[in-house]
């Protein structure tokens, strides 16, 4: 019992943190420790980070293997507490502007953080329902933190009722796995599966896919999505378009390869149609937006259709693609928030794509950073963006799916069109009004460091690539 806590001790932390600080705050002044505690929980996900990227190695399991500690784990683990940790600080002051900075939002975040932490290192399908259910509740509730926007409440019932719906999808493809496998271990039921599944089996492996492809916004699965971004408030949507992003990708790859790696063959096709769907109707949904947030919510639902290429090959190679993309895919979402948080105009948040018109004139610095973004974003070379999308098109080419890499390339090709959009209207558009800019330097510091990222990474991408090959080696075995 002794070594198990040892393997969970950083999510113990976290949770014993978040239950210590809502004991506090319930008796104490509340909001006005709202500010603190959301640097407090920062600085605590960024320790934690620390703590696992610096001291991990090895693989370790425990409960009987309901819960796996290793290197896919802790990069999946880092980068969702590191992501999770930026957007608090950088939409810190937007919030309290707002009156929205209550205690309870650094405390859902902390409580997601945990689930998000389960979901990766889940050895069982009991497992990875709790870190599920964990992270999602918490989720629900932050994306109507503004109770008097109808917008806000809309989103956040809109993401529970849908959410709800996935998770019944997903407990009856699991429920179909036990029954024909005899067990919720992974272990087990690759063991089981091995070479010809059933057809049962088969069954609840495509619904146990459609419950996960929820959850990364996958079409036919995407519905939630361009709502939730835009009727949430931006900092909750920047968080939504990054560490959840991160969490449920790495669990995708975990469910797959883990407990239905014996039949890569059967899942590849729907994985693989998917990523087509989904890189296409985001690419082609994006060009009529005209709220920069919606524009951002079918960016990211294309952007999960790249990285589900990566894990539709079934390789090693194509694990670290997608680790390597969803990393890259992070750090530019950081940036890019970090931009749309200072849209103001009569310090009033302004999200209307034609309001950049000729915005380089008045705040230039910004600008050139926020193309530099969406450049990368587009896959233009030579920046970081692009070598993303090259490693998961050559997983897809290499695993034997050479047609999607083509339609992968197509679909890029369209989605170029909405982010050079929104840099031909900051450097041509008509002259209006100029934009404030908020007057926050932390979200500058992101802003600028995420553009910094996609132009010096193409050095040696920071090591992550060498991290990426080893995490996804160790599960791919």
């Amino acid at each position: 019992m002794q070594a198990d806590l040892n393997v969970i001790l950083p999510e113990i932390v976290i949770s014993v943190y978040a239950l210590a600080a809502l004991l506090v705050t319930a008796y104490t002044g509340k909001d006005k420790m709202a500010g603190m505690l959301t640097w407090l929980t920062a600085a605590i996900l960024v320790a934690m980070a620390l703590w696992l990227g610096t001291t991990g190695q090895g693989t370790r399991t425990a409960f009987g293997g309901m819960f796996n500690d290793d290197a896919f784990a802790r990069f999946a683990k880092v980068a969702t507490l590191l992501s999770a940790a930026a957007v608090m600080v950088m939409g810190q002051e937007y919030m309290a502007r707002r009156g929205l900075l209550r205690f309870e939002y650094p405390l859902l975040i902390a409580l997601a953080s945990v689930g998000m932490m389960m979901m990766v290192s889940a050895g069982d399908l009991m497992a990875l329902y709790m870190g599920l259910e964990l992270q999602s509740l918490a989720l629900y509730v932050v994306a109507s933190l503004r109770r008097d926007s109808v917008k806000s409440t809309e989103a956040g019932l809109k993401y529970f009722v849908l959410g709800a719906l996935s998770s019944g999808l997903l407990l009856y493809g699991a429920s179909l796995t036990y029954g024909y496998t005899g067990t919720t271990l992974f272990s087990g039921i690759i063991a089981s599966a091995e070479g010809q599944a059933p057809i049962g089996l088969l069954i609840g492996i495509v619904f146990v896919i459609s419950g996960l492809a929820f959850k990364v916004s996958a079409v036919p699965f995407h519905m939630w999505t361009p709502d939730v971004y835009q009727g949430a408030p931006t900092p909750i949507t920047a968080f939504f378009a990054t560490a959840p992003k991160m969490a449920a990708m790495g669990l995708f790859a975990r469910v797959v390869h883990d407990a239905y790696g014996g039949v890569v063959q059967d899942w590849q096709q729907v994985i693989a149609v998917l990523s087509l769907l989904s890189m296409f109707l985001g690419g082609i949904a994006a060009i009529g937006q005209r709220d920069i947030k919606r524009l951002m919510a079918y960016s990211s639902i294309a952007h999960m259709g790249y990285a589900l290429m990566g894990l539709a090959s079934g390789t090693v190679f194509g694990v670290q693609a997608m680790l390597i993309y969803m990393a890259i895919y992070i750090t530019m979402n950081v940036g890019t928030f970090a931009f749309i948080l200072s849209m103001e105009r009569d310090g009033q948040p302004v999200t209307e794509i034609s309001s950049l018109n000729m915005y380089s004139k008045a705040h230039p610095g910004r600008a050139m950073a926020m193309l530099v973004l969406m450049f990368s974003l587009a896959g233009v070379p030579p920046l970081l963006g692009f070598f993303g999308k090259l490693y998961v098109l050559r997983a897809a080419y290499e695993g034997g799916l050479v047609w999607l890499a083509v339609a992968g390339v197509l679909a890029s090709v369209i989605g170029a069109f909405y982010y050079l959009r929104i840099v031909y209207y900051m450097y041509f558009g008509e002259e209006q009004e100029p934009l404030e800019t908020g007057k926050s330097p932390v979200q500058w510091g992101f802003l600028m460091a995420s553009a910094a990222i996609m132009l010096l990474g193409i050095v040696n991408m920071f090591g992550i690539e060498g991290m990426a090959q080893a995490a996804a080696a160790t599960l791919v075995n």
